[in-house]
C-alpha cells in the first residue's frame, strides 16, 4: 500500500513519539518483554471499523451500506459527514485539533485532501464478537492482519489527547496503558461480547480501506438477517460473518445509564418500528432513519441532532444491557 507524504508523515510521528518513550514504558511493564509481547499482539489482534450499516450518510443520503456496496472504500467522517461518535470533523473542529496534535500537524499541511485522512478502529486484542469499539456501531469490517503495518494506536480515545500512543513495531507504551488497566492481553478469546463502549486501544488507519483487498470480512448483527441491508452487504464480495446481537425489552431499559430520556424513548421506538417488541440493531436504524426524514415527528423530542444522540445513546444501552438474539 502506497501512502501519500500526510499520510507517511503522520504514522512517522506517531512512530517517533511511541519510540521516544520506550525506555520508561518497558519499566512500566516490568519484568515483560515488550518486542516479544508486541509480535504476539500484532500477530493475533485485527482491527475493526464498527459501524451502523443503516444509517444515512449527510454527504450524498445513501445508506452506509448502500455506498460500501456501490463504491466498495469504508470513508471517514470527513468523505461521508457521518459519525457514531462526534460529528466534529471539519477544520477548526475538535477532531481536526486533536488530529493536529495527534500526528504533529501531518494532516493540515497545504493541499491535504479529505480522503487523506484515517479511518477509525480499534485494535480487538480478545477477539470480541462484536468488534473492538461497539460503541461506534453493530456491525463491523474486520481488517487483514497486514494493515495494522500502517496504522498508529492510542490506548483510549483519541479526542482524550492519550498519552500512550504506538505503531506495530513500537508498541511497549500502550501495552504499559493496557497493563496498568488491567487489561491481559493473554487471555484466551472467548467469541463473546466485549461490550467495550470505553475500554479500546483506538487505531487509526492511515491509506485507502478498499473491502475488496483489505477486508477480511464483513460481521454483521444478526437483526439485518433477510434485509436489504444484509444483502447489499454481501454484494461487496467480502465474506459475512453473523455475531450473537443484541435484544431488549423497553421495560428493561436502564434508567440511569444514558439518562431518563432512554426509557420513554425506548417505548416509542419499540411501539412503531419493532415486530416482536423487542429493541435491536434494526429497529433502532429505522429510528434513525425516520428521524433524519421526518423530524417534525420527533419535534417533541428536541432537534434533529438532539434526538439522533438520543437515539445513538439508546444503541449504547442495547450493546451493555442487551441479550444475545435467539430469536433465529
Amino acid at each position: 500500500m502506497s501512502l501519500t507524504r500526510a499520510q507517511a508523515a503522520a504514522l512517522a510521528h506517531v512512530r517517533a513519539a511511541a519510540r521516544a518513550t520506550a525506555f520508561l514504558a518497558g519499566s512500566r511493564l516490568g519484568d515483560v518483554d515488550p518486542a516479544a509481547l508486541t509480535s504476539y499482539v500484532m500477530g493475533r489482534g485485527r482491527i475493526t471499523l464498527n459501524f451502523h450499516p443503516d444509517r444515512l450518510r449527510p454527504a450524498d443520503g445513501r445508506t452506509v451500506a448502500e455506498a460500501l456496496a456501490a463504491d466498495g472504500v469504508y470513508r471517514s467522517q470527513y468523505e461521508t459527514g457521518l459519525s457514531n461518535g462526534g460529528r466534529t470533523a471539519f477544520p477548526g473542529g475538535a477532531r481536526d485539533e486533536w488530529e493536529r496534535d495527534l500526528f504533529g500537524g501531518a494532516y493540515h499541511a497545504d493541499g491535504v485532501r479529505p480522503e487523506e485522512r484515517p479511518k477509525y478502529g480499534a485494535l480487538n486484542l480478545l477477539g470480541h464478537a462484536d468488534g473492538a469499539a461497539p460503541r461506534f456501531g453493530s456491525c463491523h469490517v474486520r481488517l487483514r492482519a497486514e494493515v495494522v503495518q500502517r496504522a498508529t494506536f492510542c490506548h483510549g480515545d483519541s479526542h482524550l489527547g492519550p498519552k500512550d500512543v504506538g505503531t506495530a513495531d513500537a508498541f511497549a507504551s500502550v501495552l504499559a496503558g493496557l497493563a496498568e488497566a488491567g487489561t491481559d492481553v493473554r487471555r484466551t478469546p472467548s467469541g463473546e461480547h466485549g461490550r467495550a463502549l470505553d475500554g479500546y486501544v483506538e487505531a487509526q488507519v492511515h491509506g485507502p480501506v478498499v473491502l475488496a483487498t483489505d477486508a477480511e470480512a464483513l460481521v454483521l448483527d444478526p437483526s439485518f438477517r433477510g434485509t436489504a441491508t444484509a444483502r447489499l452487504l454481501a454484494s461487496t464480495g467480502v465474506p459475512v460473518e453473523w455475531h450473537p446481537g443484541f435484544v431488549l425489552a423497553p421495560h428493561e431499559v436502564d434508567a440511569e445509564f444514558r439518562g431518563a430520556v432512554m426509557v420513554p424513548l425506548a417505548a416509542r421506538v419499540s411501539r412503531e418500528y419493532s415486530r416482536d417488541g423487542l429493541l435491536d440493531a434494526e429497529v433502532l436504524g429505522r429510528a434513525a432513519a425516520s428521524v433524519v426524514r421526518e423530524p417534525r415527528a420527533w419535534a417533541e423530542w428536541g432537534t434533529r441532532d438532539e434526538v439522533l444522540q438520543y437515539v445513538k445513546q439508546l444503541w449504547h444501552v442495547l450493546a451493555w444491557f442487551g441479550r444475545a438474539d435467539g430469536r433465529g
